[in-house]
């Protein structure tokens, strides 16, 4: 097992964060650890800074941010890096197979989240997106949407649940986004540590130094996994980082 992790990139939901919302003291002590120690702790989520900064900040300063499965990069005062927006035309697909099949979606794009329950009021090309989402309980349709986003070799497909679909511009994931945090950190991969639960962890937990995968995670993404630690409300997180700490 690599033993030289300068990085640790953690995703929140089903990982970091536990079921009721919030970091635990035992995972917050974990992270506070790892940073006395010289170590990067970066958060790697699907949800946007406005989602997730509070509890950027209460973890303390962090040299980069990932949000939004990639989309967006920010540094340690919040300031935008990057941005890798998905194609209008794309959107336009994904609004129409919603009213087709009558789904529950949600989304984010520079001038604000979107959901089935608070829509979007103008046209699809007046905004600029990010990325969108579905979130589908039948196994059935969701099999066929999928179907049809798979053959789009211009979209980036996951989920962050079993039942919904997550869709980023072709090449927008968690992985590509720490090889440039790491770069910009004059740090490899090799030395990254990535803990996720979901199918958008699996490009991070594959090309990291050592991919872990949470005890609730989906099955796929532990077979991708180095190891698997406990679930997101056992503290699997600080379990990771201990183990990490004491090589």
């Amino acid at each position: 097992m690599t033993t030289n992790i300068k990085l640790i990139a953690l995703d929140m939901d089903g990982t970091l964060v536990h079921s009721n919302g919030g970091v635990s003291e035992t995972n917050y002590k974990a992270i506070q650890k790892a940073k006395d120690k010289g170590i990067h702790v970066v958060l790697s989520t699907g949800r946007s800074l406005s989602r997730c900064r509070d509890i950027a900040e209460s973890l303390g300063r962090s040299s980069y941010i990932v949000t939004i499965n990639g989309s967006e990069i920010y540094n340690h005062d919040f300031e935008l890096v990057e941005r890798n927006p998905l194609d209008n035309k794309h959107v336009q697909r994904l609004w129409e197979l919603k009213k087709e099949h009558g789904l529950y979606f949600w989304s984010s794009t520079v001038q604000g989240l979107y959901n089935t329950y608070n829509p979007f009021e103008k046209e699809v090309e007046e905004y600029e997106w990010l990325k969108f989402g579905f979130d589908i309980e039948d196994d059935e349709v969701r099999e066929v949407i999928l179907q049809e986003l798979n053959q789009n070799n211009e979209l980036e497909v996951t989920n962050s649940s079993p039942t919904n679909i997550e869709v980023n511009a072709v090449g927008v994931n968690k992985a590509s986004a720490l090889l440039k945090v790491s770069k910009w950190l004059d740090l490899s991969m090799d030395q990254v540590l990535a803990v996720g639960d979901s199918m958008n962890d699996i490009a991070m937990i594959r090309e990291a130094g050592v991919g872990v995968a949470m005890g609730n995670a989906q099955d796929k993404v532990k077979e991708e996994a180095d190891w698997v630690t406990d679930s997101n409300d056992e503290d699997g997180v600080a379990k990771a980082i201990e183990k990490v700490l004491q090589q």
